[in-house]
């Protein structure tokens, strides 16, 4: 992935003060397999009920390595990437009521109006004026500053004390892992799932299943580094799908397949393993990003009852997953394996990009 991202390109300072300068860092889209961190435009208050803030830490996620990969072509040139982060307030419009300066607060991936037919029905992930909008149709959050719509809305105050690391988990992956897999995928009591694809969506996949006390969890996985992680972090079963049949496995050892397969991955190969281990009844849910069609073998499934869904995050459970976080029934943390300052964000791209080799998960970029 290395050689296909655009080199950084280091931007004298002009020496203005905080206050005054009208830009600032961010990391660039600038089509697919270029990325660049350069100067750009500072956000400011476009609607009363928007937000500017100060990013503390962001990430980086599966979701951005697909846009730079061309897999996302909602996403304009000239678009600053990122959705995730823990940010302190810098400014608010007039029509903000629960924010102020200062505030130290969780970005949601999803913006949301909370007032549209579909912000009703809690699927904020479709608002009419939202949505996933921040790093795919506006800025995002690889950047000193950004502008948050709907702040009222699409921000979480940050608990005092709390780790900063753990929250920026609660931007996207655990509520997505949580929505798309464990809630869609009607995982229960007793149940035998698997999860395929051990990366952070599949890890947080993990850690919010076992709310609902699942009897057997398989993690399937090339990489075997993630597996002994998925193993200590409550797997019962791993297999690693580049050295095992891992649908002839699971068969042998349920018999008729599990009850719910997880797709977390989002390619045909994965996809195609849920259709084969999944038993009669059962659910296939699938969280990953698909940027080309799947074989959906409907004449085999149509007759074993078998419900599949999907869909965008709606980060309607959030408020939940952060009382978990808060209490510690849950250590989203863990799943942070490196850290990076905001402008080493090429290198750490790179890092996430390679993850195999660099035993790489989550990654933290601080703003400093």
């Amino acid at each position: 992935m290395s050689n296909t991202i655009a080199p950084i390109k280091k931007k004298q300072s002009n020496g203005a003060s905080a206050e005054s300068k009208t830009t600032m860092k961010g990391l660039v889209y600038n089509g697919p397999g270029k990325i660049e961190y350069k100067d750009v435009p500072k956000p400011i208050i476009k609607k009363p009920t928007d937000a500017i803030v100060k990013i503390v830490k962001t990430t980086i996620c599966g979701t951005d390595l697909g846009i730079l990969h061309g897999k996302t072509p909602s996403v304009k040139s000239g678009t600053t990437l990122g959705h995730e982060g823990i940010a302190v307030i810098e400014e608010v419009g007039t029509g903000v009521n629960n924010f102020k300066k200062g505030d130290r607060v969780i970005i949601s991936c999803i913006t949301a109006c909370g007032t549209c037919e579909y912000c009703k029905k809690q699927m904020y992930g479709h608002c009419k004026d939202g949505g996933w909008i921040l790093g795919n149709l506006i800025n995002g959050t690889q950047a000193e500053y950004v502008r948050i719509p709907y702040a009222d809305n699409s921000l979480y105050m940050a608990p005092k004390g709390m780790d900063d690391e753990a929250l920026v988990m609660l931007s996207d992956i655990l509520p997505t892992g949580h929505e798309m897999g464990v809630i869609n995928g009607c995982v229960k009591p007793g149940d035998t799932i698997a999860i395929i694809g051990a990366g952070p969506i599949g890890m947080s996949t993990l850690l919010t299943a076992q709310f609902y006390s699942p009897a057997k969890i398989y993690m399937i996985d090339l990489d075997q580094n993630r597996l002994e992680l998925a193993k200590k972090w409550g797997a019962t079963d791993i297999i690693n799908s580049g050295t095992n049949d891992a649908i002839k496995k699971i068969m042998s050892e349920t018999g008729d397949g599990v009850d719910v397969a997880i797709e977390a991955v989002g390619a045909p190969a994965t996809f195609n393993i849920c259709q084969q281990i999944v038993r009669p009844g059962g659910h296939i849910a699938n969280i990953g990003v698909h940027g080309k069609s799947v074989d959906l073998q409907i004449q085999d499934l149509w007759i074993r009852n078998i419900t599949i869904t999907m869909g965008l995050v709606n980060t309607n459970t959030t408020p939940m997953l952060l009382k978990t976080v808060e209490s510690g029934k849950i250590q989203p943390e863990k799943l942070i394996t490196h850290h990076f300052k905001l402008n080493d964000i090429i290198k750490a791209y790179e890092v996430f990009g390679n993850a195999a080799k660099e035993k790489a998960m989550k990654v933290i970029l601080t703003n400093q």
